[in-house]
């Protein structure tokens, strides 16, 4: 298994044919992964926006100063907003917001970013990120999968790795169960979410800060004879981790 980073990737503009960019840098092979930073699919679908663009609501207000209370730091009830507007549900409040976005995903602040933003305050993510795998892959000369990419915390875990927010053209993860192990036993529970797995991969090619390196390819990979499924985010009625969070309240101590 090969993955590298796609050199020489300019700064992505609204409009932007982010596979027109892909294949003037690199000829794309049959088996390759086509992996794709959040960024610059949020770029090119015109999602910067700036603060003013997201006038407060009263709850956009409360929440924005509970959480300052908390930090002790100022808190734009703006930003706040904005998050309220990404979001289908706030799962938790504080000390930070943990939301669940409207394709699925749950992470802080509704994933909107504040870093590698271009001129603008915000970058919201994709709208349906696997609607835009699709049409990037859709673009391409080459017939290769496409997954959109982004990072973000775990839980029980410090730091951030890379995550799949959207895919096209290969199952999300490929599923054990019947299969059997070294001593025979027969898998039950095993399924392995590879487009998650593709792209923390991605994110130790892409890096984090300044590289400029927002689109990797994965060569040499296959996805076995497995069965696959094109589930990745649980499904909010077993997810008890989500119903858990619904009833707890942040305390100081």
């Amino acid at each position: 298994m090969n993955v590298f980073a796609v050199p020489g990737i300019p700064e992505v503009e609204s409009g932007d044919d982010i596979a027109a960019l892909v294949e003037e840098r690199v000829d794309l092979e049959p088996g390759d992964v086509l992996l794709v930073a959040s960024t610059i699919v949020s770029k090119a679908e015109g999602r910067a926006f700036d603060l003013e663009e997201f006038p407060a609501s009263p709850r956009a207000e409360e929440l924005a100063a509970r959480l300052a209370e908390i930090s002790g730091e100022e808190k734009d009830p703006r930003f706040a907003q904005a998050v309220l507007e990404e979001s289908t549900e706030i799962i938790v409040e504080a000390p930070f917001l943990l939301t669940a976005t409207r394709f699925g995903h749950v992470g802080v602040n509704a994933g909107i970013d504040r870093s590698n933003t271009g001129s603008a305050d915000l970058l919201l993510l994709p709208k349906r990120p696997s609607e835009s795998a699709a049409r990037i892959r859709e673009a391409l000369s080459a017939d290769v999968p496409v997954v959109v990419t982004d990072t973000c915390g775990r839980p029980f875990r410090h730091g951030q790795r890379g995550v799949a927010l959207g895919w096209a053209g290969m199952p999300a993860s490929r599923d054990w169960r019947g299969e059997r192990d070294r001593d025979g036993h027969e898998l039950e529970v095993t399924v392995e979410s590879v487009v998650d797995e593709l792209a923390s991969a991605a994110n130790l090619v892409t890096g984090e800060g300044d590289d400029g390196l927002p689109v990797v390819v994965v060569r040499d990979w296959e996805f076995g004879n497995h069965e696959g499924s094109e589930k990745l985010f649980r499904a909010v009625e077993g997810d008890f981790v989500r119903q858990a969070l619904r009833g707890w309240e942040f305390a100081r101590d």
